[in-house]
């Protein structure tokens, strides 16, 4: 199981999780909801307490990692299957154009 910590601006917005079976599951912060309950990430992903479960990385997240030759250089350098869409967000999204970053949480992290 791999996780993420999702940041919009400066403010923990959720955390977004691959499972071992391969589903994706995105659960806004209790905190965030709270305090900006109008700054969804997405449209298609506007703040709840549900979670969001797919069989498929989000394509908001997925929209985040690099295309082209971009993605070339990223899979090369760091060794990630092109295939690998959650290892790749992990690697090259921490520090996105624009509002949203992703951290990886290590084994026995919680934010």
């Amino acid at each position: 199981m791999r996780k993420a910590a999702v940041y919009y601006q400066d403010f923990l917005a959720g955390i977004l999780t691959e499972t071992d079976d391969g589903e994706y599951i995105f659960q806004y912060d209790e905190r965030y909801i709270s305090e900006h309950p109008k700054r969804f990430l997405t449209f298609t992903m506007p703040v709840s307490s549900k979670p969001y479960v797919d069989k498929r990385l989000p394509s908001f997240f997925e929209g985040l990692i690099p295309e082209g030759w971009l993605l070339d250089i990223a899979s090369k350098s760091w060794k990630i299957n092109p295939n690998d869409r959650m290892g790749l967000l992990l690697a090259c999204c921490q520090n996105c154009i624009g509002a949203v970053s992703i951290q990886p949480i290590s084994n026995g992290d919680e934010e």
